[in-house]
């Protein structure tokens, strides 16, 4: 049982419970890390993976027809992995459990997982759980019925980046988390659907931002799309709500994605854990993501994360 508000603190900081970790009720608490899993010598790396230092050069924002080739395979790869991860999904698991999984089948893809060491992040792929909006590092912590969590996967192969993320119920969930899910993916696919060349990316922030509000949800501001390629991210910036100075017109065989972070409550975040890496909501409400890397063509989009993706024909199921 815990304790009530004035009692001691049940962690024996001597602090009463209110001032110490009953702010802290209901929120994701951090479990155990394990070590940083080894990648076999045959697999192609990213230059960061020895040193976890992230060197950027100038990329052309416009992709050669050869790279775009490569980057649909590294997009089906993710996909694929990404489905497959999300069948783990269940109360009891943890998620370093997943990690295991998606470190395992990339490799066994031919793939290196683009998470592992970028910028030092410790797994090969993010888990973000309940308030937690992104780059929650997988640990010991197990997934309880009701929550829901997001996977980020990404796949390097062929010298090209794939990403793609979702996410996923776990059990039994609340009607408001499970609208919030829905109605995530549908922003999703509303800002996929105004890639257009010619236009500015601001297109794309205007629909996402115009679809949260109507069932009253926040977007999140600090995390945004990007450009990927031969680099993870490149300068090419995609915001998920509407600002008229994200004014970058997008042509055909420009590459970016689109992953918006929707909340029950506000857009703020703060950084927790000490980790340097998991943002959670300010308010502590909860928050889900989808994402797709997308190709602007000559006539519109190509998604290319969802063919095998977990949600293939979303824009016809609205």
């Amino acid at each position: 049982m815990l304790p009530q508000a004035n009692d001691a603190c049940w962690c024996g900081s001597g602090r009463k419970y209110k001032r110490c970790h009953k702010p802290m009720e209901g929120r994701v608490l951090q479990g155990d890390i394990t070590p940083m899993r080894a990648v076999p010598d045959h697999i192609v790396k990213p230059a960061y993976a020895a040193t976890g230092q992230v060197q950027r050069w100038t990329e052309d924002r416009v992709k050669s027809p050869e790279i775009i080739q490569r980057m649909r395979h590294a997009g089906v790869v993710a996909a694929e992995i990404l489905r497959l991860a999300g069948e783990m999904v269940r109360p009891g698991i943890t998620t370093d459990e997943i990690d295991v999984f998606v470190h395992d089948a990339t490799i066994e893809r031919g793939a290196y997982p683009s998470p592992l060491n970028y910028h030092g992040y410790p797994k090969s792929v993010c888990t973000s759980a309940n308030e937690i909006i992104c780059h929650g590092i997988p640990d010991s912590r197990v997934l309880q019925d009701g929550d829901i969590l997001n996977l980020d996967v990404t796949a390097y192969i062929g010298g090209v980046h794939g990403d793609t993320n979702a996410t996923f119920l776990v059990g039994d969930v609340d009607p408001a988390s499970r609208q919030l899910v829905q109605v995530t993916e549908e922003c999703t696919w509303y800002g996929i659907e105004a890639v257009m060349p010619g236009r500015p990316l601001s297109d794309i922030g205007r629909a996402i931002e115009n679809h949260a509000k109507k069932y009253k949800l926040g977007v999140v501001r600090a995390f945004i799309g990007h450009g990927i390629g031969e680099q993870f991210h490149t300068d090419v910036q995609v915001l998920h709500y509407y600002d008229e100075r994200a004014s970058m017109i997008m042509r055909p065989g420009m590459t970016f994605t689109i992953e918006p972070m929707i909340t029950l409550g506000g857009w703020q975040h703060r950084m927790v854990f000490d980790d340097d890496w998991t943002a959670a909501t300010a308010d502590g409400k909860w928050t889900a993501q989808f994402e797709h890397t997308c190709l602007v063509t000559d006539d519109g989009v190509e998604v290319l994360t969802a063919p095998g993706s977990v949600s293939p024909s979303a824009p016809w199921r609205r």
